[in-house]
């Protein structure tokens, strides 16, 4: 089993204003191709190779950082691009409200802390709503790492590397979350994924 790019789950101008169509000419085509061809090439005549990308996601964290930080970036953009769409945002499915509620004590607290994590992620990284054991948290990745090597199911991620906001909101990375949250997310990716979890 190879890794493949997939095309972009909208057309490139769909997020505008919000992200422009450079951006993502730049982070797909560019950044999540290099991925792609880079985790492909690494993972030949390995343990690794035609295993579930989870798996090699967990298999290969600590031990093999090439493999690791190329395929769990895959991963990780992968779903990044999902997590988006044209006229996000806005009403949170009944299941994950009351997931947040439960977990964060209100969907304003949670964006809240949402934000607060992804500014104090230093330098390249993530910032994820995450479910382990059914309560649901934000944690805060550097580099290729994700929620599944430390036992969580991902259920939401915003890409703070500047290369994925750096043409659109040079060094605002505040407005970019905050951006990221009111007008981007697709909750119904995010629904998918926590059913996908249980």
């Amino acid at each position: 089993m190879s890794f493949t790019l997939e095309d972009l789950p909208y057309a490139y101008d769909a997020l505008q204003p919000y992200l422009s169509r450079e951006s993502f000419e730049y982070h797909h085509d560019k950044h999540h191709a290099t991925y792609v061809t880079n985790a492909n090439n690494l993972i030949k005549g390995t343990e690794f190779e035609g295993k579930p990308i989870e798996d090699v996601i967990v298999g290969s964290f600590g031990k093999n950082v090439p493999i690791f930080n190329n395929v769990a970036q895959h991963y990780n953009h992968h779903h990044y691009w999902k997590w988006m769409k044209p006229n996000g945002g806005g009403a949170i499915p009944g299941k994950i409200e009351k997931l947040i509620v439960d977990s964060f004590g209100s969907v304003d607290k949670f964006k809240e802390d949402f934000q607060k994590e992804g500014l104090a992620q230093f330098g390249s990284g993530w910032v994820w709503l995450e479910i382990k054991d059914g309560k649901a948290a934000i944690r805060k990745t550097p580099n290729a790492e994700n929620p599944l090597v430390h036992g969580a199911q991902p259920l939401l991620v915003a890409d703070v590397w500047e290369h994925s906001y750096y043409i659109d909101y040079r060094n605002r990375r505040a407005d970019y979350l905050k951006t990221f949250l009111e007008h981007l997310v697709n909750w119904e990716h995010v629904e998918e994924m926590l059913d996908a979890a249980k």
